[in-house]
């Protein structure tokens, strides 16, 4: 049975028409949000906090929510606000299980149908990245990353890191479409006029996320939504290749 989501982007397929390169965001955007597999970095990103600032883990928790949400990440606020390091922080926080991410060969087929460049616009590090689409196998879809080190360590959803991302790899926002988790980073490239989707989780299914982390799909910034990425990709193309 074809989604709604799917069935919302067939009908929409001329908003992609003029699209010539697809930007994507990483975690909880090509593997589904029920993985939690930025659960664990969370956990770690905590247990971080905690020791370098002689924390309780509730405490920690406390302020690595407080940061994540005013600052975009917490790397930035313990930069900004604690004077962090974060070379020795992002090492430690991408330890992680990454066998959770099985291969999606749909996924990986969908995206080498879209006619143009792909690339990724994450938070997370390069190696992180690599890490998750060669699990995903869909690595050789993608034309680059861009990573937080590339951002110069800012963090979506400020403006600088999608200007400093159009400039470096030569992106026309207008000619352009995103896929994103989180509502809020979708609205510095929609002012820039890309085209914006929201991936949002499966159903019912139980993640582990903030409460305002899964809100604004309604807001004006958010042109498509969908909880099917793979059905939305094939959707928007057309049965001959091209969206």
């Amino acid at each position: 049975m074809q989604s709604e989501a799917a069935e919302q982007a067939r009908r929409a397929v001329h908003r992609f028409a003029a699209v010539e390169t697809w930007v994507f965001d990483l975690d909880n955007t090509l593997y589904p949000h029920h993985v939690n597999l930025w659960q664990q970095v969370d956990v770690r990103i905590r247990d971080f906090i905690a020791d370098f600032l002689k924390l309780t883990h509730d405490e920690a928790f406390r302020l690595q929510k407080d940061l994540y949400r005013r600052y975009g990440t917490s790397l930035r606020g313990l930069m900004e606000e604690h004077g962090l390091d974060p070379d020795e922080f992002l090492e430690m926080v991408h330890d992680i299980d990454y066998s959770p991410v099985t291969p999606n060969p749909a996924l990986g087929a969908a995206i080498a149908r879209l006619p143009g460049r792909k690339l990724i616009l994450t938070n997370g590090t390069r190696a992180h990245a690599e890490a998750v689409m060669q699990r995903l196998e869909i690595r050789s879809g993608f034309e680059d990353i861009f990573d937080i080190a590339a951002a110069e360590l800012e963090p979506k959803p400020r403006a600088i890191v999608y200007d400093r991302f159009f400039a470096r790899h030569n992106v026309e926002p207008a000619k352009a479409a995103i896929f994103e988790d989180l509502s809020r980073n979708l609205e510095v490239p929609h002012a820039r006029g890309m085209t914006t989707v929201l991936v949002v989780p499966i159903g019912t299914r139980e993640v582990f996320r903030e409460e305002w982390e899964l809100e604004g799909r309604d807001e004006p910034h958010v042109d498509h939504v969908t909880d099917d990425l793979t059905g939305f990709l094939n959707a928007i193309v057309a049965p001959n290749g091209s969206a």
